[in-house]
């Protein structure tokens, strides 16, 4: 008899410890935890749609001749860079890591728009089949990554308001759930928009 009462206390403990869980925002808190990791996955992923595009364009720019060496040299460079920077969905509380990917992959951009400019003054290139197909496939990658990252955004909101909120801040100490780092963008309108990459307007000489 005593053995089924203290059962019978054991599972009202639970149910009651389930319940304040609930309350206290811990449901949430996995449930975002695991929301934001799966965007941040997406991001990484449209990232290196974006890295593994680049030989290939850099492959086909080479077969032009007195192309500047110098712009290409820095798009891999630059490639080199941002894929050895990798940023786990362990280390996204960590503000410092997010700024070095953030600013590796935000070089590898510029280089990539430098290149496609310069590539304007080409016409052997401008008429190339592969390296048109490449560059279409480039600005609906940039797209891409646009989308993945606003998403990202979003879900990171989410989980830093409630990591932040009382009382589901207690619950964040309790189970270490730390806020996580966002992108740095200056000026937000850059968020709502794609990165610009023209390519159809004439370049300036260089």
């Amino acid at each position: 008899m005593f053995h089924k009462i203290l059962h019978r206390l054991s599972l009202l403990l639970c149910i009651v410890a389930l319940l304040g869980l609930s309350g206290c925002g811990y449901n949430d808190f996995q449930r975002l935890d695991e929301q934001s990791k799966a965007a941040w996955a997406e991001v990484l992923n449209q990232y290196q749609r974006r890295a593994d595009l680049i030989p290939n364009l850099v492959s086909t720019v080479k077969g032009e001749a007195n192309f500047e060496q110098e712009t290409l040299t820095k798009v891999i460079e630059a490639r080199s860079r941002a894929t050895a920077i990798q940023v786990t969905p362990e280390m996204l509380s960590d503000p410092q890591a997010m700024e070095r990917f953030q600013q590796a992959q935000g070089q590898l951009g510029s280089a990539l728009s430098r290149l496609l400019v310069v590539a304007e003054n080409y016409p052997n290139l401008k008429a190339n089949q592969a390296f048109q197909e490449l560059r279409v496939q480039l600005e609906g990658t940039e797209n891409r990554i646009t989308v993945a990252r606003n998403k990202y955004i979003d879900s990171i909101q989410q989980y830093n308001v409630l990591a932040r909120s009382f009382p589901t801040n207690l619950t964040a100490m309790v189970f270490s759930y730390k806020p996580k780092a966002s992108f740095s963008v200056a000026n937000e309108a850059e968020i709502s928009r794609p990165p610009t990459v023209d390519f159809g307007a004439p370049a300036k000489k260089p």
